[in-house]
């Protein structure tokens, strides 16, 4: 039994070194993501079991919408990909990718996760203070703004470029 146990770890700090290697500071942001995530799950479980309300339905509803999230994360990913693999091996397209959907994405994924951990801390009982929650809701604004606001960057640098 104590040898399957170290296995399991050894497989998990394999795996979270093999993520933060290959994608350096992105992969630890996706660590971050995938913890808060779990937390969230875990969070809202207890706390509806707190309150009396846990049903098994609601709790699939939550795995599918992870599940979800999962799969917008992985688009984000694919996206950046593919655009900064095509910005430096076809130059004819004169075109430069910072590679920002896939972190931005998950900012704001951690920042709404880190929200309803708040939330489920609350039905469970804990005071939190004011300010953490407004510094998230501050910060997830920022966030918006800011990939909206790249967004509407590409969209223009894309509209004076075929306007040539």
């Amino acid at each position: 039994m104590e040898g399957k146990a170290l296995e399991i770890k050894a497989a998990i700090t394999a795996f979270f070194a093999v993520t933060g290697t290959f994608l350096g500071w992105k992969g630890v942001m996706l660590l971050i993501w995938v913890a808060v995530m779990v937390l969230d799950y875990i969070s809202g479980s207890l706390a509806a079991s707190k309150n009396g309300e846990w049903d098994s339905a609601r709790a699939r509803e939550g795995l599918h919408h992870k599940g979800g999230m999962i799969l917008v994360v992985l688009v984000a990913m694919l996206f950046d990909a593919c655009l900064a693999l095509v910005a430096v091996n076809i130059p004819v397209l004169h075109m430069t990718w910072p590679g920002v959907i896939f972190p931005v994405v998950l900012v704001w994924y951690i920042i709404t996760e880190a929200g309803s951990i708040l939330e489920n801390s609350i039905k469970m009982g804990a005071t939190v203070p004011e300010w953490l929650a407004k510094g998230l809701k501050i910060t997830l604004k920022t966030v918006d703004e800011a990939g909206n606001g790249a967004i509407e960057k590409l969209d223009k640098e894309d509209s004076d470029e075929r306007g040539r």
